[in-house]
């Protein structure tokens, strides 16, 4: 058994190409950074909470199965060592599009599975780099109105309307939406689940 620990239909579709089935039960944590936290390490803390959360969560059912893994992914944009949460207002997302305008920025993804007890936790960390185009403040304020950067790290959504900020991507585009597929086939195998294998059987 596979559970999703996130509300998010992008991981979900995403997980969805690589597995026919698993659950979804998103974990509630407080995503506050550290002092003086790096991207990379706070990225992974949070994978690795959401996951233990969700298996904690979990065992609270009726039903449980013992042999449940549960699958995690956390994404912070960062640009000059800041890291770009989900904007709070219209001008919060004013702020960080116009930081990210004209300019490079990193997309960090982390991804962490783990076996109930958690006597088995694996983790992943991939970094992308995303060149933005110039964007005026008439775009970022129509850009809101669309209500897509509203639950984006960083304001905006690579997969969606957001796509017309991007000139060019360096790196993984699936970590960049959510979830890094390459990475996240590769921690599936070694909890013994081997995506391909299960998707020729379809």
């Amino acid at each position: 058994m596979l559970v999703l620990a996130s509300a998010s239909p992008r991981r979900k579709e995403l997980l969805s190409l690589l597995v026919k089935e698993f659950e979804i039960l998103p974990a509630d944590i407080d995503e506050t950074p550290n002092h003086q936290e790096k991207a990379e390490e706070y990225v992974v803390r949070m994978a690795i909470e959401k996951a233990k959360a969700a298996s904690l969560k979990y065992q609270q059912q009726a039903d449980v199965n013992t042999s449940a893994i549960f699958i995690a992914s956390d994404t912070s944009v960062v640009i000059d060592g800041c890291i770009l949460g989900k904007p709070a207002s219209l001008e919060d997302s004013r702020s960080m599009l116009r930081l990210l305008s004209g300019r490079s920025h990193q997309v960090i993804t982390s991804l962490c599975l783990c076996n109930l007890e958690h006597e088995h936790v694996a983790t992943k960390c991939v970094t992308s780099d995303v060149l933005f185009r110039e964007i005026s403040d008439v775009e970022i304020d129509q850009y809101w109105k669309t209500n897509e950067p509203k639950d984006k790290a960083g304001s905006y959504g690579i997969q969606g309307l957001g796509s017309v900020f991007v000139r060019s991507i360096s790196g993984s585009y699936s970590a960049v939406v959510g979830l890094p597929l390459y990475e996240t086939a590769q921690l599936l195998t070694q909890f013994g689940i081997h995506s391909l294998e299960e998707m020729s059987h379809e």
